[in-house]
């Protein structure tokens, strides 16, 4: 595997190695040896899916909050979206940051979300279906988002036809309200 920094402190862009033959190929997206090697956290306490049938479907931002946050590796096992992490630590150097990239099928790249990102995605394609790995209890209680439009950020999303969110997530808040939330006795 091949770990990329990108620009936001401690996440990467990895991409398989995929071994090649008469039959197709054969790629590792997962090793505790080189995980630990870029001391990076090895152990997930679940993974999930997602599925998508429509391009243009976009979901997130969402992060569990403080008391439990959640480390992903994120990787989309069909069709193509658009992938977003926001780095949402305030002691940060890359605090309000975000990158985004194309994961698809073919390319089988994965992104590695630290504690304390933000992430969010938007299909390309019909039928799209994404691959988590948490590392962190899922605690309902802790779920979190902010509003994939937020103009502090300014997450330059993908054209779409037509957007198909969530009314969870059309009512998420920016983050200057969440902060401003935070800062409340």
């Amino acid at each position: 595997m091949i770990f990329q920094e990108i620009g936001l402190a401690g996440a990467y862009l990895i991409d398989p190695e995929p071994y090649r033959d008469e039959r197709g190929l054969f790629a590792r997206t997962w090793s505790i040896k080189e995980f630990r090697e870029q001391g990076l956290v090895t152990e997930f306490d679940h993974c999930a899916t997602s599925f998508n049938k429509l391009p243009g479907t976009l979901r997130g931002l969402h992060y569990q909050a403080d008391e439990e946050p959640e480390t992903k590796l994120i990787r989309c096992t069909r069709g193509r979206i658009f992938d977003v992490i926001v780095d949402l630590r305030p002691a940060s150097p890359t605090y309000r940051q975000w990158f985004g990239t194309e994961l698809n099928q073919d390319n089988r790249r994965l992104v590695y979300a630290p504690a304390g990102f933000a992430h969010g995605y938007q299909s390309l394609g019909p039928d799209s279906e994404v691959f988590y790995q948490i590392a962190a209890n899922f605690r309902p209680d802790l779920q979190r988002g902010l509003r994939w439009d937020d103009p502090t950020l300014a997450i330059k999303w993908p054209q779409a036809r037509a957007r198909i969110i969530s009314t969870r997530d059309l009512a998420l808040p920016h983050l200057d309200a969440v902060r401003e939330a935070a800062c409340t006795p």
